[in-house]
């Protein structure tokens, strides 16, 4: 199974000056896959200590010399590590915090050697205000689960990832093959981007069995709560982890998770869910300026689940309704707005945190919402998840004349067209916004 990041891998590599690595993202997501193959297509040797598996092997960090760790871990697995041929791959890195600070000796003492840490539950030991990373001698690299562009090139529709990617504004698209974009958009909204799903599905097209896969990955889930959270906390971890299937797309309220339970406890939850990777937040922003980050009001924020697939099982989504039925408009609008905030995500930078914004105005007898606002070259752009026709977009109009934008985005089922700077585009085309708005400005 082919990964976009494999590139970053390869570019990280072949940098003279390269810094060990830490491979950030959700359990379940392909961290380890996505490294041994790396390390085995790429390297002469490939040395795999797995913290978890391997609880033995932490004691070759008590000293956090590079030297005397090599030189442990070849008297303990007689691997022999040598720069520049060796990938020194430290999975579940997270239960060995003296791996991650030997990180830094790496970089200053032994700089040829390729070393990858990787782990699931890092962001927890990262977050610990007890833990000092390593600043300025480790690079971080951000997985996610595969996005549709990834899922057309494992479902073998390679030439349609490949038509995506050169499609602009004054190309019509065909109606064949808009049909067949979306046939495959709804079958992704419905399998997500999980790999082990994937894999599944790519070798029986079963969409049942791919299914009881996500089960497995959502109790999965569920059962790691042990791990980062007190036995008090379960309750609201679970509470919670119920709710959030629902709550996506709207402004998060704590009541609506459950009015019976105190704000500060879920908000706690949410937290050790954002750490997990199982949510990410949509923050509230005036978009008075760039960065948008600097414009953000806390308070106010929508979330978005891991998956979009495992939303859609979570949820208990009737399948065959979502493979025949108006995308739009399917669980109130929540699964489109989902796929697109996890396209914006997947198609950042991966060396780089992920971050997104929506904006709100709130004034009596004027509310205003567009659902998600990004930057292009440093101009603000807003983006609207509509099905509407045009003369319903009464938010994105708003903005765009309120912040003097270049262009508004509308993301719909409908073909693609470009009227008075508001350019219409199928929702599969969410992972080329940013290049076709460079086009059009």
């Amino acid at each position: 199974m082919l990964r976009d990041i494999e590139k970053n891998l390869l570019k990280w590599k072949n940098q003279q000056d390269h810094m060990p690595l830490l491979l950030r993202g959700a359990r379940q997501v392909g961290k380890t896959f996505v490294v041994e193959k790396f390390g085995t297509e790429h390297f002469e040797e490939l040395v795999v200590i797995n913290f978890e598996l391997q609880p033995e092997m932490i004691r070759c960090f008590d000293n956090l010399d590079p030297t005397e760790i090599i030189n442990a871990i070849f008297l303990a697995t007689n691997r022999k590590i040598t720069p520049k041929k060796t990938l020194l791959f430290l999975d579940e890195i997270q239960d060995c915090p003296n791996a991650i600070r030997s990180l830094r000796y790496f970089k200053e003492k032994l700089p040829q050697l390729h070393v990858i840490g990787a782990g699931s539950l890092l962001e927890f030991v990262l977050n610990d205000a007890n833990f000092r990373m390593p600043v300025g001698r480790v690079q971080s690299l951000y997985l996610k689960p595969l996005s549709f562009k990834e899922f057309l090139v494992g479902s073998k529709n390679e030439q349609l990832r490949w038509f995506i990617e050169k499609i602009n504004i004054d190309i019509k698209i065909p109606t064949a093959v808009h049909e067949k974009l979306l046939k495959l958009l709804r079958e992704y909204m419905i399998l997500g981007g999980m790999p082990s799903v994937l894999k599944k599905y790519f070798s029986t097209k079963n969409i049942g069995e791919c299914q009881e896969i996500q089960t497995v990955l959502l109790n999965t889930y569920r059962q790691d709560f042990g791990k980062y959270a007190k036995q008090t906390d379960h309750r609201y971890l679970q509470r919670l982890y119920e709710k959030i299937p629902g709550l996506v797309g709207e402004n998060f309220k704590y009541s609506k998770v459950d009015p019976d339970m105190r704000s500060r406890d879920i908000k706690d939850a949410l937290y050790m869910l954002q750490n997990a990777g199982i949510t990410y937040p949509v923050y509230c922003t005036s978009a008075s300026g760039v960065p948008l980050t600097s414009f953000v009001n806390e308070k106010k924020f929508k979330v978005l689940f891991l998956d979009i697939g495992l939303m859609t099982r979570a949820g208990k989504l009737n399948t065959e309704i979502l493979l025949n039925e108006d995308i739009l408009l399917a669980d109130r609008g929540m699964l489109a707005e989902q796929f697109v905030g996890q396209e914006l995500l997947a198609y950042e930078s991966p060396f780089d945190e992920s971050s997104l914004y929506f904006w709100s105005r709130e004034k009596r007898g004027s509310m205003a919402e567009v659902d998600f606002v990004t930057t292009v070259d440093a101009k603000i752009i807003p983006i609207e998840v509509k099905s509407g026709t045009t003369g319903q977009l009464k938010s994105l109009h708003l903005f765009m004349n309120e912040k003097k934008s270049a262009c508004g985005i509308r993301l719909s089922q409908h073909a693609m067209s470009c009227i008075n700077d508001l350019i219409s585009l199928p929702l599969y085309l969410s992972s080329e916004i940013t290049r076709i708005i460079k086009q059009h400005i």
